[in-house]
């Protein structure tokens, strides 16, 4: 396509929210009308699934439950009035808490008041959270925000080791839905034996996000935390950041959370449009469907211009394919649906992985997220007619031209500023998109059976190794590795059996390990 032609395709094809001041182009997608045409039914479709969604249809078959993050930011449109009175008390429970803690009226027993803020959470517990904190927390915030968002014991120490002395004045937030998520109840029972430890009162430091009635939320009660704020039935993980799950640590931090869930609504008015050419979040569902050929075959690279929006990516890798990975469509058929997300940002990948976007597979299509605006204040020129924005406006111009001509399709987002309003508009085009993807290839965006069956997995080899040791407490001598999954009637198992005791070795949890370390088989166990 000549210039010209390029020039009167991106006219065409380019959307502008004057609310919002973004801009949306999708013309370096080469879709063609007659696909457009092709693919109307679907996305006519796709539209009435989604406003079905929005109504209160139920969306989760595995749990019988609803999805209504649009509620959150509109709550005048949840289905029935319990539902939105319920948001808005949530909400201001919220800002009433944090004026508190910043006001001093609620502070820790051995401080003047709070300096940090601990998140102990996983997945969209933790994720949205920490993508929000890394855009838009001021530099010198109300209280610093770290995260615990793994069950690794060192990281764990790590984070509690930069903490040090201040975890006498820092406020803990356990967020799990259940209260039995494995890695956020195991980052709760390590840092209250800090607190113990240090003769600290973690009571007097906790709050809870969790369902009500849940083990958290048992747990929180019984014993006294400084408050519980609820997560929703209707509300999955990787949608929760704009409910108490990311609401409660921004506003911490200072962040203006009103002006996110603003965002949130304005965009969510703009993507509920059935109309493709005027809905941002269908021209990415359109141009997701064209590059995958509706089967996810090729991967979705996320490339921000900007160093506050490092870890949109990592946000986007949940939302995308916890939502899209799925084995079975709507009726039952195989289809094995997805599209892998990864990314980092600009001009960092000019020195990473572009090299391979531009001349490797082509198994890809880009999305680059241009911040028009450089810094606040002015600019030096870093030489003559030239500022460091300008290079990495640049950089990104040049990228997107450099991967169109060696026939590499990429989408482009660009926004004014990172501000609170803008990341909630972002939250919700995507969580839009998602939506309406799902609707265009026939599966449910709203129940993860993969995510559940690897908990299980994970449940079972921990029962094992119960069985493990309390065979080798037993045994008069030391076992082989074949004898001691045999005791245990776990032959079939055997490598499981070994990964287990390989493990309990390294930590000295009473275990040792006798013989060639090449040779698994010949090994002896002594318990």
């Amino acid at each position: 396509m000549d210039t010209a032609a390029l020039w009167q395709r991106y006219q065409d094809w380019l959307y502008y929210h004057a609310g919002l001041e973004l801009y949306l182009d999708v013309s370096r997608v080469r879709f063609d009308d007659a696909f457009v045409a092709e693919l109307q039914p679907k996305f006519e479709k796709a539209f009435q699934l989604v406003d079905a969604l929005e109504k209160g249809a139920i969306a989760n078959p595995d749990e019988n439950r609803m999805v209504g993050h649009y509620w959150l930011r509109d709550p005048d449109r949840a289905p029935t009035p319990e539902i939105r009175d319920e948001i808005n008390t949530i909400l201001s429970s919220i800002e009433t808490f944090v004026s508190k803690i910043h006001g001093g009226e609620i502070r820790p027993p051995q401080a003047t008041h709070f300096t940090d803020v601990l998140s102990i959470g996983i997945g969209g517990s933790a994720l949205g959270p920490q993508f929000v904190a890394e855009a838009l927390a001021p530099l010198n915030p109300p209280l610093h925000i770290h995260f615990m968002d793994n069950t690794d014991p060192a990281g764990m120490d790590r984070t509690l080791a930069k903490l040090g002395d201040r975890l006498q004045s820092t406020l803990v937030i356990v967020t799990s839905k259940s209260g039995g998520t494995p890695e956020t109840r195991n980052g709760m029972v390590e840092v209250k034996q800090v607190f113990a430890e240090k003769g600290l009162e973690f009571t007097r430091q906790a709050v809870a996000i969790t369902m009500a009635g849940s083990k958290m939320d048992q747990i929180a009660k019984s014993e006294g935390w400084l408050a519980i704020f609820p997560m929703l039935d209707w509300i999955g993980g990787r949608t929760s950041e704009l409910s108490a799950v990311g609401l409660l640590p921004a506003a911490l931090q200072g962040i203006d959370i009103r002006a996110m869930l603003a965002g949130a609504k304005e965009m969510d008015e703009a993507t509920r449009l059935p109309n493709l050419r005027q809905n941002p979040a269908a021209l990415l569902a359109l141009a997701w469907y064209y590059t995958g050929k509706g089967k996810g075959e090729k991967d979705m690279v996320i490339l921000p211009y900007k160093d506050s929006l490092l870890l949109f990516s990592r946000y986007l890798q949940q939302l995308v394919m916890e939502s899209l990975g799925k084995e079975k469509d709507l009726d039952g058929n195989t289809v094995y649906q997805g599209i892998a997300v990864y990314g980092n940002k600009g001009s960092t990948d000019q020195h990473a992985y572009v090299q391979q976007l531009r001349e490797g597979v082509p198994n890809f299509f880009a999305t680059f997220i241009e911040v028009l605006k450089d810094r606040e204040g002015t600019s030096i020129e870093v030489e003559p007619g030239a500022t460091s924005g300008d290079f990495l406006s640049g950089f990104l111009q040049g990228t997107r031209q450099a991967l169109y001509e060696n026939n590499r399709d990429s989408i482009t987002i660009t926004v004014t500023e990172v501000t609170p309003k803008m990341v909630g508009a972002l939250i919700a085009l995507y969580e839009r998109a998602v939506s309406l993807y799902a609707g265009l290839i026939n599966i449910n965006a709203y129940h993860q059976p993969g995510v559940e069956a690897g908990k299980k997995a994970a449940a079972d080899i921990l029962d094992l190794q119960k069985q493990v040791m309390q065979a080798l407490k037993q045994a008069p001598s030391a076992l082989s590795i074949n004898d001691l999954a045999a005791k245990i009637e776990a032959s079939d198992r055997t490598e499981t059996v070994y990964l287990i005791v390989r493990h309990l070795a390294a930590n000295n949890r009473g275990v040792t390990l006798q013989g060639d370390l090449t040779k698994p088989a010949s090994l002896l166990v002594r318990g």
